[in-house]
């Protein structure tokens, strides 16, 4: 199955062989950064085409107020993202270092577990409880508020299921497996959209239907994984690298500290994501429900050109934390700068791609050009093509900082990016700037954090840093 012909691995491949005969990266470099990037990317598209898949569908049958209601609830149900996403920057830094030094992992995912739980559950019952009253916060229109809140209160029982399958993934791709977890998360995905399109269009579920079939996709993902780590394989997709004991010890005072020194300030800059995207979504809702629908459409699109950094952020917090593991900064170094300047390369191609097309991508979303949401859609998503080339330095500089543990850096380029962003879009919508203001929030929010995370892998700091958390300095099994 590995051997099938893939358009993403040969766009990466291609893109990496003509940097490798440019001279700006090694050749076996560009091979390994290749095998560990490109399944991460599939699991992206997979995974951002549920997403897509979820606005357009909800679109389609209900409209754009719809659209506005679950581009409403999204940061909300990113939450669980943006905690467990945050959290596994620790697992993988712990994985990867142990990995590269030929020690056992078990510990760090049995308790990366744990603690991901123990920060998701409030979260999600704190959605299911409250839904109309956090939509609320962001729109007064009320029936954008009580489709928002429809979603939010079914898909809060997903929220501890993806934070878990964020250390699941996270794990693998650790010890140099980034194909498994492709499988397996691409397939929920797939899953999701399958369900999503029997409830909403079958059952007549709307909204409620797209967030059943989100929880249905994590829960399955998760089953999948806990098989695999636990009985070392998964029918029909293979045996796992690593293994763990699920009646090891999960709380281990050691470890969990070490995972939440590394990870507080990844969930710290994911949450400023996160938080960043309420007040921008009460801003853009000062232009109305048409350019609320629009602005989601293009987060949308956002997301997916966004992908090639699953793979190369990872592909490179992997490959530097083996190195680092075994000691040899300079190659670890090495690996940093190369792969950057790989994933860039590949965010270039993309956005230009989608730049040709932004028109017949947006009307994939939104096909009645007389709301007014049409034309706004594509000049976002010109923006987004533009700021996401920035996304794309941002996401591969921050891969090194997370591997060895430098991780408060890209928190404060995140916060950054938002005091700039937010004042340039609540210009446009009390200005005459307009939709100008809204354009150059979108580059900002992505410009500001790829010049704070490049300069601190510039300045070489994070390799000092890496020596505190290298499996030599402390016992794990």
């Amino acid at each position: 199955m590995q051997q099938l012909p893939n358009p993403v691995r040969l766009v990466v491949y291609w893109v990496g062989l003509v940097l490798v005969r440019a001279g700006l990266i090694e050749r076996e470099r560009a091979r390994r950064a290749t095998t560990l990037a490109w399944p991460r990317i599939v699991t992206g598209l997979a995974r951002m085409s549920k997403s897509a898949a979820d606005v357009a569908m909800v679109g389609a049958a209900i409209g754009t107020g719809a659209i506005a209601g679950v581009g409403f609830a999204a940061p909300y149900w990113g939450m669980a993202f943006a905690l467990g996403g945050g959290l596994a920057s620790g697992t993988i830094a712990l994985v990867s270092q142990a990995y590269g030094a030929n020690r056992p992992a078990g510990q760090a995912v049995r308790s990366s577990v744990v603690c991901v739980i123990v920060l998701t559950l409030p979260v999600a019952i704190l959605f299911h409880t409250y839904p109309s009253a956090l939509i609320g916060v962001l729109s007064d229109d009320p029936d954008v508020v009580a489709l928002g809140a429809d979603y939010l209160e079914v898909v809060a029982f997903g929220v501890p299921f993806a934070g878990v399958n964020l250390i699941g993934s996270r794990t693998l791709v650790g010890t140099d497996d980034a194909w498994t977890p492709m499988v397996i998360r691409a397939g929920g995905a797939v899953l999701n959209i399958a369900a999503n399109a029997i409830l909403i269009f079958g059952f007549g579920y709307g909204v409620v239907g797209a967030a059943i079939g989100t929880v249905l996709a994590n829960i399955v993902v998760t089953t999948t994984f806990a098989t695999g780590f636990t009985t070392g394989s998964v029918p029909l997709i293979g045996s796992f690298p690593v293994t763990v004991a699920p009646f090891g010890t999960y709380f281990d005072g050691a470890t969990i500290r070490r995972l939440l020194r590394i990870g507080m300030p990844m969930i710290g800059k994911n949450l400023a994501w996160r938080l960043g995207e309420f007040p921008m979504l009460a801003i853009v809702d000062l232009f109305g429900t048409a350019v609320v629908a629009a602005f989601v459409v293009a987060q949308r699109v956002r997301d997916l050109l966004n992908t090639p950094g699953w793979g190369f952020g990872l592909a490179s917090s992997s490959l530097v934390g083996q190195e680092l593991g075994t000691g040899d900064e300079t190659t670890a170094e090495a690996y940093g700068r190369e792969v950057i300047r790989f994933g860039v390369a590949v965010y270039l191609v993309s956005a230009i791609l989608v730049a040709v097309f932004a028109d017949p991508i947006a009307r994939v979303f939104v096909d009645d050009p007389t709301t007014g949401t049409l034309s706004v859609a594509v000049t976002l998503i010109y923006a987004t093509c533009v700021g996401i080339v920035f996304k794309g330095l941002s996401r591969t500089a921050t891969g090194p900082l997370r591997a060895s543990g430098d991780t408060r850096w890209p928190f404060y380029g995140q916060v950054l990016g938002y005091v700039v962003a937010l004042p340039l879009a609540y210009a446009g919508a009390t200005t005459q700037l307009g939709l100008a203001g809204l354009a150059l929030a979108i580059v900002t929010l992505m410009a500001v954090p790829a010049a704070v995370n490049y300069y601190r892998f510039w300045t070489g700091k994070w390799k000092a840093i890496s020596r505190g958390y290298r499996p030599a300095t402390h016992a794990d099994d």
